[in-house]
C-alpha cells in the first residue's frame, strides 16, 4: 500500500499540466441575451487545482502556454497573485481560451460555450517543457483528460511528462474527466486515457468513468464502486488508491455530495454535505481534487477524503472558478460545522 504522506515527506511541490482559459460571464444570473456587460475570471480545470493548493499553503508550478498579449499577461498575473509557480508558462503567439458561462438556477441549467480553437494551449509541444528540472523536485503530478483532447502537442506534451514522472517516482493524480467536444484531432479518448492511468497512482473519479475506461457495467452504488475499483486497479497495477465524489442534483441551486474511496484494502465514506442556495459549480469537481491532494500529503486517506469533499462543498458557495478557502475553513466543514453562522 501507498503510503503517501511517507513518499512525500522530502519533495514537497505539486505540478499541474492544462489550459488556463479566460471566463466571460454574465452577473446575477442573466442569460447572454440578456448582458450588457460581463465579468472574467482565469481558470481551467489543472490550474484550478493549483491555484486552491496554492491558497492553502502548498507549493505548486503550473505548466501551460498564455497569449503573448495583454490577455496573458493578466493570465500571468493572476497566476501569481494565487501563488502558483510561473517558470513553466510560455508566452506563445496565439490567442488565449476563452469560455462563456450562463449561471442558471433552480431548474434552469447552466450553459457553457467555448472558444479554444488554435488556442496558445492547443499549440504547445513537448520541446517546449523541460519536465527533467520541472519534477526533479515534486511530490505529486497532477493531469485531467480534459488537457489530452486540446490537440496532439498536448497529448505529446502530457504524455512525457507521464513518462518522466514514472521514471522519478512521482505519485501522479489522474482525474479522467474529459469533454466529448473535444478530441477532434484523430486520437481517441478511450485509447489515450487507458494509456495515462497506465502511468498514474491516484484516481479521481467513480464508476461512470472507470465503465468508460474498462467498457464494463458496474453497479453506481457501494458494492459496484467496490468491484469497479478492483477492476480498475487489476488493469492498472500503477493504480493503488480510487477516490470518488458523488453528488446528487436535486436543481441547479440545490446540490448534495459525500466522497468515497477504495484504498486498495478497506473501503471508506463521508457524511453528505447539502448545499441549497448554490452561488457557482464551476470549479467544485477540481476543489475535491485539491482538497484530496492536500489531505493526501497532512492526513490519513479518511481524513483526506473528508476533506476533499468538505473543499467541494464550500466551493459551491462563492463565484469564479478557484476556491479561495483556507484550511482551516475546510477542517472546520470537515469537522461537521455547516452552520454558517457569522465568525466576529
Amino acid at each position: 500500500m501507498v503510503h503517501m504522506q511517507e513518499e512525500a515527506s522530502e519533495k514537497k511541490k505539486t505540478v499541474t499540466f492544462g489550459e488556463v482559459l479566460m471566463r466571460l460571464s454574465p452577473s446575477d444570473n442573466r442569460k447572454l441575451l440578456q448582458a450588457t456587460q460581463m465579468d472574467f475570471f482565469f481558470g481551467g480545470t489543472e490550474m484550478n487545482v493549483a491555484a486552491s493548493l496554492a491558497h492553502m499553503g502548498i507549493e505548486v508550478q503550473h505548466v501551460t502556454n498564455v497569449s503573448n498579449d495583454i490577455v496573458g499577461e493578466a493570465a500571468i498575473s493572476t497566476l501569481r497573485k494565487y501563488g502558483i509557480g510561473i517558470s513553466a508558462v510560455k508566452k506563445v503567439n496565439y490567442s488565449l481560451g476563452l469560455y462563456f458561462l450562463e449561471v442558471g438556477s433552480a431548474m434552469r441549467s447552466s450553459q457553457i460555450a467555448y472558444n479554444r480553437l488554435n488556442s496558445s494551449f492547443a499549440n504547445i509541444t513537448p520541446d517546449q517543457v523541460d519536465w527533467e528540472k520541472i519534477l526533479s523536485d515534486a511530490a505529486f503530478f497532477h493531469w485531467s483528460g480534459i488537457s489530452p483532447g486540446v490537440s496532439e502537442g498536448a497529448y505529446q506534451t502530457l504524455k512525457a511528462g507521464l513518462e518522466i514522472a514514472r521514471e522519478k517516482g512521482v505519485i501522479v493524480t489522474a482525474d479522467p474527466a474529459y469533454r466529448s467536444n473535444l478530441w477532434k484531432y484523430g486520437r481517441s479518448s478511450h485509447d489515450v486515457l487507458k494509456e495515462f492511468i497506465s502511468l498514474s497512482t491516484i484516481f479521481v473519479g467513480g464508476v461512470n468513468e472507470i465503465n468508460e475506461i474498462l467498457e464494463t457495467e458496474f453497479s453506481a452504488d457501494e458494492e459496484g464502486f467496490i468491484e469497479a475499483s478492483r477492476a480498475l486497479i487489476a488493469e492498472f497495477p500503477s493504480v493503488k488508491k480510487v477516490f470518488d465524489k458523488v453528488r446528487t442534483s436535486v436543481n441547479a441551486s440545490w446540490q448534495k455530495i459525500y466522497g468515497r474511496a477504495w484504498n486498495g484494502g478497506k473501503y471508506l465514506e463521508t457524511s453528505e454535505l447539502e448545499i441549497t442556495s448554490v452561488v457557482d459549480r464551476i470549479g467544485t469537481g477540481d476543489a475535491f481534487a485539491a482538497g484530496l491532494l492536500y489531505g493526501l500529503q497532512h492526513f490519513d486517506d479518511q481524513e483526506a477524503l473528508n476533506f476533499a469533499n468538505a473543499a467541494c462543498a464550500l466551493k459551491h458557495t462563492h463565484v469564479g472558478d478557484v476556491n479561495l478557502v483556507s484550511v482551516e475553513e475546510v477542517l472546520e466543514v470537515a469537522k461537521g460545522k455547516t452552520d454558517g453562522r457569522i465568525k466576529r
